[in-house]
């Protein structure tokens, strides 16, 4: 015998999860990728040493 047909929009009792959804995980901001800071941080200071290695052997 066949199944009925369901509504559109309507799961079967034999398809889908009964769980719960896992709740989304919060937007981390500016903290959400580090590495980028970090790697900023890291090029300002070598901009900075260079330029005194510069002034240094320019004397």
């Amino acid at each position: 015998m066949t199944e009925s047909l369901r509504p559109p929009g309507e799961t079967p009792p034999v398809e889908g999860s009964t769980a719960e959804a896992h709740p989304e995980r919060p937007d981390g901001g500016i903290w959400e990728h580090p590495r980028v800071w970090l790697s900023l941080i890291v090029f300002g200071c070598l901009l900075v040493a260079a330029f005194f290695v510069v002034r240094v052997i320019d004397l």
